[in-house]
């Protein structure tokens, strides 16, 4: 039976258990893009956990929905995220960056350019976006012309190569959450009439010609892509309809041999989740919405996934594996401090004391 504990093989990486810690946004960078001040620190201190995802990082000006999150398309910022993967190759971890292209879950005042967010149709989220003025309604997108999204796609291509030349050890594809790439597959908010809209198979599309672009740029090795199946969110309603597209974009994904797919799993039973797991050959990290330190293996044992993610857990405690092997207290986070200000609540939660 394999075990949390078990290494594996992930792309050209080989890891010594199935953690890894997850996308977490933190809106603690600089105003330029570029990660802040104690973004090392930070990752590193997390090194234990294996494999670290960064949180969503801005392929693109376009990309950007949140204030102060980082970005991968200027030169600054590649020299900053070179010390943030030097740090955590030094602590002994991996890093993939992950790519968050928002879409619509965005705001004008929050981007660099202030321009209208851009998505698959001209359709609001409906919900609200934190801004310097406060919370305001997130504004109605412009859809992308089919050329734009196009383009949008090689803002992705590119914004990988500039990860390679920044230290990193892959990029992930943010394709989940009610951001840019799942806002296409969800019929209520494409109602597209070009080769983006309509059908499951034209919906998966710039997902898969994004992921296509990133791994014949950087290599599938180093590729990875974040899903989250049927997820409420934004104003994302995709419904029972949509299990063939993921089923559809799980199988043309595993051609690819891509170095993991990343499911965040919300649904209300497993289902879907052993359809995606039969579709996709290569190692499949997997984060519930709902789990416990008790059940926090099963998924490994059982053969539905072969890793774990790990978010607030990681966030709130340095050196989570060390703690959980032991079956040492937790550190709790402080959800007042997940956003924006200082290394309060970044970097200042305790490992434990030497035993």
């Amino acid at each position: 039976m394999t075990t949390l504990w078990d290494p594996i093989q992930v792309g050209n990486l080989s890891l010594p258990h199935r953690f890894a810690m997850a996308p977490m946004t933190r809106s603690r960078a600089n105003p330029d893009g570029t990660p802040g001040p104690f973004a090392a620190e930070y990752y590193a201190q997390r090194a234990s956990l294996g494999l670290l995802i960064t949180e969503g990082v801005q392929p693109s000006e376009d990309g950007q929905g949140y204030l102060t999150t980082p970005g991968m398309h200027t030169d600054a910022q590649v020299e900053v995220w070179r010390k943030v993967t030097s740090a955590v190759h030094d602590a002994g971890a991996r890093m993939f960056i992950q790519f968050m292209h928002v879409g619509r879950m965005s705001h004008p005042d929050n981007t660099p350019h202030h321009r209208q967010p851009v998505a698959p149709s001209a359709l609001a989220a409906g919900a609200q976006m934190y801004t310097m003025k406060g919370m305001l309604p997130m504004a109605t997108p412009r859809a992308l012309s089919t050329a734009e999204v196009k383009a949008t796609v090689q803002d992705m291509r590119r914004a990988a190569a500039l990860a390679m030349e920044a230290g990193a050890d892959g990029v992930e594809l943010h394709g989940a959450n009610g951001y840019l790439l799942h806002q296409f597959f969800a019929p209520n908010a494409n109602t597209r009439t070009d080769e983006y809209g309509g059908s499951y198979q034209n919906r998966a599309r710039v997902a898969l010609e994004a992921a296509h672009a990133v791994a014949g740029e950087i290599g599938p090795e180093r590729t990875a892509i974040r899903i989250s199946p049927l997820d409420v969110v934004g104003g994302i309603e995709e419904g029972e309809d949509n299990f063939e597209l993921y089923r559809y974009l799980a199988r043309e994904l595993d051609k690819m041999k891509l170095a993991y797919l990343h499911v965040y799993y919300t649904y209300k039973n497993d289902d879907l989740l052993k359809q995606i797991r039969e579709a996709w050959t290569q190692p499949l990290m997997l984060l519930r919405a709902t789990r416990t330190l008790d059940t926090l293996g099963d998924d490994v044992e059982s053969g539905l996934a072969d890793m774990v993610s790990i978010g607030k857990w990681a966030l709130a405690n340095p050196d989570f594996v060390e703690r959980y092997k032991q079956n040492a207290p937790l550190n709790k986070p402080v959800a007042a401090t997940f956003y924006g200000g200082t290394d309060v609540g970044y970097i200042d939660y305790p490992k434990m004391a030497a035993r």
